[in-house]
């Protein structure tokens, strides 16, 4: 979505005509390269595409992707080292440690509307608070340093970009001066509403008010040529005069719809006018993009365009309606018409990888963005893998579960700090992408295809309505949700005994069309419906307590730290400098843990307070098997066999807590470790 200036194809994207018609590039052609962001690819028998690191495991796999964006994530907040105010960053591939790029626009709206998103689903996903710390203070600096004034046309609403290394928004001035972009005013205000919700901050149910007052403010029916709101105005007047980068059409009103269906919802606001507007909106969008095709209009850093089209905005309007079906009446329809434009339009290429789909973003059918498969635009082509898994969820067309799946084993190479993959143009990674946008739509896998998640782990997957709070336990799941109406899906490690809501145990149905759950035993899944209160038990038997983990990227040290004495503080004592920190390496796409002597037979690590060890993920760069034993004088020894270039997620089975591990290797000279398990005793 970000692009380097001064570069000769961004120079030609972004200022010269777009001839439409005149294709340069195949429209699909398949790229079965042998590597994907430089990790060697897995086969099936049929030559088809499996995921990364772990091509058995698709649990493992897919929440590795996001957990590993996360992590990142997490380090750069705490360390400040990727200010809000850089858009890109890229990474010394020997010391993995993160530059900042300087020189390009800051895209800063939608960057936090995706991130919202992401974090809406991680934080019931993990049960993680730190999640929520954080996406607060993302969105309250943009509230204290990129909105509007008051008194003008577009007053206090979110400004959507910000010259090169900009602490405060104004826009970037390659497009003009103090301007906004309609469509992120609404879909930054979905998700400051949605925020509210998650926290009971009434600071960011003010914010999505006054974006909301802004869209029925400046709202006009349109035409096929002008959109009910511009892709780009002056922010004072709402003017498209003397501004180069100023532009009438935007296809992409599905977000401002989307705020305004909440708002009327919750009844907050002036919900007569919400009703009006919201309905001229859609009357348009059925009228002329869902028509026409012409879904252009929503990149902060390119120049408005009829010609230039775009996947995001069809493919976010098709999950808005699969989602909320009672919203279109012919929802089955739209959303499949949008998912076969989006990968047979001539507007951009579409690769086949190993029987996997992957779409770039945009393109006007001679130019498009960005470069070729297998190096970046993971975010992309997630965003189509989720929309098809949703569409089989929502009609059980198994074609588009087997698409969705190949696609999205293909965004599982891009996990972590991958040193082959790249974004265009550059060795740079945009934030937006791999950080926020990638990861959200990697997470609806698991909401519309819960047997894809973990089978060992318990996590909430997906709700309509958000969830407030969440603790999981040995045997237990307890969560609460914004409204008293939703319905929750769920996959478990145990078997439910008992589900209640409110404290009133509900019963066990054959589908959630009335309150009460229904579960599959076989995969574990469990779906509940509840109208009475927000308050959910599930209480079952099991002796799988849920981990603590070390990831060794909190705080993350620089490659080669010798780790003395306690990491993190309070945990861990790791002694003299047995051990240290390595870089991302082999299977492992963030920070790891090595012995400081590759030589060495044995090493241990001992609890700052006796803590029952539940494993740690270890992987074998060597070419011989490796042999792990793990022993405590306060419990059994256990032994594993490592494969060469195998990752293995190691557990150990005990149940005694442990004052000092002791771990003893055969050819142990290439294993790596990471995700140190533990629990309390």
């Amino acid at each position: 979505m970000k692009r380097p200036a001064g570069l000769a194809l961004i120079a030609i994207f972004l200022s010269s005509p777009l001839v439409a018609g005149q294709q340069s590039f195949p429209v699909i052609s398949t790229v079965d390269e042998s590597s994907i962001a430089g990790r060697p690819v897995a086969l099936d028998s049929e030559g088809k595409l499996l995921p990364w690191p772990m091509p058995d495991n698709i649990g493992y796999s897919y929440s590795a992707y996001f957990l590993s964006q996360w992590t990142i994530i997490w380090d750069q907040y705490n360390r400040q080292r990727l200010p809000y105010y850089y858009c890109c960053f890229d990474f010394d591939r020997t010391t993995f440690e993160l530059i900042p790029d300087r020189s390009w626009v800051n895209s800063t709206g939608y960057l936090r509307a995706m991130m919202q998103g992401f974090i809406e689903r991680l934080y019931p996903y993990t049960g993680d608070p730190h999640t929520l710390e954080f996406l607060e203070n993302f969105v309250d600096y943009e509230l204290e340093n990129g909105t509007t004034p008051k008194g003008y046309a577009w007053s206090q609403v979110p400004y959507p970009s910000a010259n090169p290394g900009s602490a405060r928004y104004t826009g970037w001035s390659r497009h003009g001066e103090d301007f906004v972009e309609p469509h992120v005013v609404g879909e930054d205000g979905y998700a400051y509403l949605r925020l509210y919700e998650m926290t009971g901050n009434t600071k960011y149910l003010r914010a999505a008010i006054h974006c909301a007052e802004a869209l029925v403010r400046n709202f006009k029916a349109g035409d096929e040529k002008n959109s009910p709101w511009p892709y780009r105005c002056h922010a004072r007047d709402g003017s498209l005069k003397d501004g180069k980068g100023m532009f009438p059409y935007s296809a992409n009103v599905v977000e401002p719809i989307m705020l305004l269906d909440e708002l009327i919802r919750l009844e907050q606001g002036d919900t007569a006018s919400y009703k009006r507007v919201r309905e001229g909106a859609w009357v348009w969008l059925m009228k002329y993009p869902m028509r026409n095709n012409v879904w252009v209009g929503y990149f902060e850093d390119v120049q408005g365009s009829m010609d230039n089209m775009n996947q995001v905005i069809p493919l976010e309007f098709a999950r808005y309606i699969l989602l909320h079906p009672e919203k279109d009446a012919e929802w089955r329809e739209h959303a499949r018409q949008l998912i076969e434009w989006v990968k047979t339009t001539p507007k951009w290429p579409k690769y086949i990888v190993h029987g996997a789909t992957v779409t770039t973003e945009q393109g006007n059918g001679k130019e498009f963005c960005c470069n070729l498969p297998n190096q970046c635009c993971d975010s992309h082509s997630a965003r189509l893998a989720a929309v098809e898994a949703f569409y089989y969820a929502k009609t059980g067309d198994v074609d588009y579960k087997q698409a969705a799946y190949r696609t999205y084993n293909w965004v599982t190479y891009f996990q972590g700090l991958s040193g082959a993959a790249h974004a265009p143009f550059s060795n740079q990674w945009w934030f937006t992408d791999e950080f926020a946008d990638g990861p959200r739509r990697m997470m609806d896998a698991f909401w519309a295809v819960p047997e894809w998640a973990p089978a060992d782990e318990s996590h909430l997957l997906g709700s309509i309505s958000v969830v407030t709070k969440i603790a999981y336990g040995t045997g237990s799941v307890t969560y609460s949700t914004f409204d008293a109406e939703s319905t929750d899906v769920l996959r478990l490690n145990f078997v439910p005994n008992s589900v209640s809501v409110g404290g009133r145990a509900v019963a066990r149905r054959d589908d959630v069309q009335s309150e009460g759950y229904t579960f599959d035993e076989k995969t574990r899944t469990l779906s509940i419906r509840h109208t009475s209160s927000r308050d959910v038990d599930i209480q079952g038997k099991s002796d799988q307590s849920p981990p603590s983990f070390i990831t060794f990227d909190d705080p993350q040290f620089p490659a080669g730290t010798l780790l003395i004495g306690q990491y993190p503080s309070g945990v861990v004592d790791w002694g003299h400098g047995e051990w240290e920190i390595g870089t991302p390496s082999g299977k492992f796409g963030t920070f790891t843990l090595v012995l400081s002597d590759t030589k060495a037979k044995q090493a241990e690590f001992s609890f700052y307070a006796p803590r029952i060890f539940a494993g740690v993920d270890v992987y074998n760069g060597g070419d011989r098997d490796a042999t792990l034993t793990i022993d405590s004088s306060e419990t059994r020894e256990v032994s594993y066999t490592i494969k060469a270039r195998e990752l293995r997620r190691v557990r150990t089975g005990w149940h005694d807590a442990s004052s000092k591990v002791i771990l003893t290797l055969a050819n142990g000279q290439e294993l790596r470790f990471d995700n140190l398990a533990y629990n309390h005793p």
